[in-house]
């Protein structure tokens, strides 16, 4: 299938994010929703398995999350049935944590082998295994300077259509939405390759 993504985007903008997964499910046989369970999050899972309660939903765990974040994950992949696949680092947190000694920061020399294991591995290793033929994802504008270069659809480096239906939605916007489906947030989020929220953590430029 050609893409146009100029022209798909000038179409889309307007359009709200259920007819572009609409879109997105009649034009590819195996689109993938990939989640981390952060706040907004449950928001384009909610959206996506009230057209196709099937979609593959890919969640690359690292190992260092919250306790709340594990919990809010497990449930809302039992309540919704989610058909969810988890990857995980190869190496266990006490084997890495025995060799870095910590969770490095930016500075840190070990920052790019650590975000190379915990993410960045585990993520190559799932698109391989599941070979999908579209990516679907939460990316908004306002949340980093590389993610308002994008648009609602852009191409990864390999040439996969990625897909974030709600990329001119505020935080404001989704409470309503979230507000109006009755789905709730967990807060008590922590990506140990990103730091803050600002900073892009690798896999979106990968």
């Amino acid at each position: 299938m050609k893409i146009d993504l100029r022209s798909l985007n000038k179409e889309f903008k307007d359009r709200n994010p259920s007819e572009i997964i609409q879109w997105v499910l009649k034009n590819y046989s195996k689109p993938l929703l990939t989640t981390n369970f952060r706040p907004y999050e449950i928001a384009i899972i909610y959206l996506c398995i009230l057209e196709n309660k099937n979609i593959d939903v890919l969640w690359c765990d690292t190992g260092y999350n919250t306790k709340e974040i594990y919990i809010y994950a497990e449930n809302l992949i039992k309540n919704l049935k989610l058909n969810i696949h988890l990857y995980i680092p190869k190496q266990t947190r006490e084997h890495r944590m025995a060799l870095m000694g910590k969770v490095p920061s930016i500075n840190d020399s070990d920052h790019k082998l650590f975000t190379e294991q915990v993410k960045l591995e585990p993520f190559r290793r799932a698109m391989a295994e599941i070979k999908p033929d579209a990516w679907i994802t939460n990316l908004r504008r306002g949340q980093t300077n590389f993610r308002d270069s994008l648009d609602i659809f852009s191409m990864d480096d390999k040439g996969l259509i990625k897909i974030s239906p709600f990329y001119y939605w505020s935080d404001k916007d989704l409470d309503i939405y979230m507000k109006e489906n009755n789905l709730i947030n967990e807060y008590n989020y922590y990506d140990p390759t990103k730091v803050d929220d600002n900073r892009e953590c690798g896999l979106h430029l990968d």
